[in-house]
């Protein structure tokens, strides 16, 4: 296993998304997921290094924007993304097809299970959708199968809880509690990485590198777009829900305080740090030939 030291600052390539005002998903009542990643994304798109002729997969893709990208650079090839989310596949595929990629489909499908082509991708990305697995080992054993040999496989996962500002300091904000949640969908469960080195290698994986990341998230240009776009995520929702009205409205209230702080001129941001992830698809050995005269070191082609 190799970790490196974290990235920061990395460049706009060309085949960027068009930002989150241009294509609207502010205007959504889904979570502005592309906006809030978008330094992460700058950094995710360049360790990906999408080639032209590659046939990428897209796991939790979400409304798409990693897929498009993987579509724009792959000029020779295509991406697939998929995602267990209806809603954000519609819009998936509504904005791929207002920016006329025909390189690219989208599939709603459970990754761990679904029946993919096998030994077809070059490379397999994930963008914060690959940490929800109730069986990480069978899910990327499955994803493997996809994978033809050597092909690269490119995560961005976070790290521990409370090394992510926006994760431990809204939750406490919210609850005025310190206790970590349990139970349900776990963000952070790629956040070790000698644990997630053994998932992928049981899973067929070699070379696996960790790379920091240390990037702030966004939540919008101001405090009040911050608080709307906060209570779309399904952790913060849940959390208010439980909550009888009276500390409900203390919670919202501690919460409006919380972004205040966090204005900046630039808007509102949280720190956070997450591992970029890349390994490769285990290559089988070449056949030994057993006639061959010099034995076992010689290799079938």
């Amino acid at each position: 296993m190799t970790v490196m030291s974290d990235q920061q600052g990395a460049q706009t390539r060309p085949n960027s998304e068009p930002t989150a005002g241009e294509h609207g998903t502010r205007h959504t009542d889904l979570f502005d997921y592309d906006a809030e990643l978008r330094l992460h994304n700058e950094l995710f798109r360049a360790a990906a290094r999408v080639g032209s002729r590659d046939r990428v997969l897209d796991i939790g893709c979400g409304t798409g924007q990693s897929t498009r990208e993987a579509a724009r650079a792959a000029v020779a090839g295509s991406a697939v993304g998929v995602d267990l989310s209806a809603r954000m596949l519609e819009r998936a595929r509504q904005l791929s097809e207002d920016q006329g990629l025909p390189n690219i489909t989208y599939q709603q499908a459970d990754a761990q299970v679904h029946r993919f082509p096998p030994a077809h991708f070059d490379l397999c990305i994930s963008r914060f959708g690959a940490m929800f697995f109730a069986d990480p080992v069978a899910a990327f054993t499955n994803i493997g199968r996809a994978l033809r040999p050597a092909a690269r496989l490119v995560l961005l996962v976070w790290q521990d809880r409370d090394r992510n500002e926006w994760a431990s300091a809204i939750r406490r904000t919210l609850t005025a509690a310190t206790a970590t949640p349990t139970g349900g969908a776990d963000p952070f469960s790629l956040a070790d990485p000698t644990v997630t080195e053994g998932i992928l290698a049981a899973a067929g994986f070699t070379e696996v590198s960790f790379t920091d990341v240390h990037e702030p998230v966004y939540y919008g240009p101001d405090s009040a777009t911050a608080f709307d776009a906060v209570l779309r995520l399904w952790e913060f929702k849940d959390l208010l829900a439980n909550l009888d009205a009276a500390t409900a409205e203390q919670a919202r209230t501690r919460l409006r305080a919380t972004l205040d702080a966090h204005n900046t001129d630039d808007g509102v941001y949280f720190d956070s740090r997450a591992w970029l992830i890349t390994a490769r698809r285990h290559r089988p050995p070449h056949p030994i030939c057993p006639n061959h005269p010099s034995g076992a070191n010689e290799r079938l082609p």
